[in-house]
């Protein structure tokens, strides 16, 4: 089952439950792809803009097959980031990106930008993206305060569009919480939702110095046997 995953917000850890299940799926002996639509706030390497989040899934395992359709040097929405530079984007391209990615791995994860609403081309979402590819989302949200609000949110969001949710991953969640509010969100969250808590990711310290550690608590943390087996 290939997946599409987006988050509450930008910088919630989307990147990093994307590298931890990506990897932990390539130790079970299956090939696999991450792809990234429109990747913005990217880097120049060799005079070509390079995906930082591609780059880091790559740091985590090797073999993993990674691709982006639009690298954007702005860190901004997508049809700004694209604006800026004077590009079209094309949603065919994107759709014949995903599927050649597809003919080559068993599994392929895409990795949105933003949330679910964040606008690629016009009035085109990330949402509409993942209706036309028609996959099931796995929501990632980050374990702050508000984070109840935010989730129920993009839940409801894509429930509007009849949108297939695996669940939600809580993810950089501290090991220490005093505050019962953020201690008691995830239980909300599938309360209220109805929705699934497919796990919740613990913060790793220092994890760009040392990105193998993530496939092990990936594992530890997530059961990736109710996503894909």
């Amino acid at each position: 089952m290939n997946i599409f995953i987006t988050g509450t917000d930008t910088d919630v850890g989307k990147t990093v439950v994307t590298a931890g299940l990506a990897s932990a799926v390539r130790s079970s002996g299956y090939s696999v792809g991450v792809f990234k639509p429109v990747q913005t706030g990217s880097f120049k390497k060799n005079n070509e803009l390079i995906s930082p989040d591609l780059e880091f899934v790559k740091s985590v395992d090797d073999s993993i097959l990674t691709y982006a359709s639009y690298n954007f040097k702005e860190p901004a929405a997508p049809s700004l980031a694209a604006d800026l530079e004077g590009i079209d984007i094309y949603i065919d391209k994107i759709v014949e990106d995903y599927k050649e990615l597809e003919k080559k791995c068993d599994f392929v994860i895409v990795e949105g930008a933003g949330g679910l609403l964040t606008p690629i081309k016009n009035s085109f979402s990330m949402r509409d993206l993942v209706k036309t590819l028609d996959l099931p989302l796995i929501i990632v949200a980050r374990p702050d305060l508000g984070t109840i609000n935010h989730t129920l949110l993009t839940i409801e969001a894509a429930k509007n569009k009849n949108i297939k949710i695996a669940g939600v991953i809580i993810s950089g969640y501290p090991s220490e919480i005093e505050n019962v509010a953020i201690r008691n969100a995830p239980a909300m969250i599938k309360e209220l939702s109805g929705e699934e808590i497919l796990g919740i990711l613990p913060k790793i310290e220092d994890l760009n110095n040392n990105p193998a550690v993530l496939k092990e608590v990936f594992l530890k943390h997530i059961n990736i046997n109710e996503l894909f087996f």
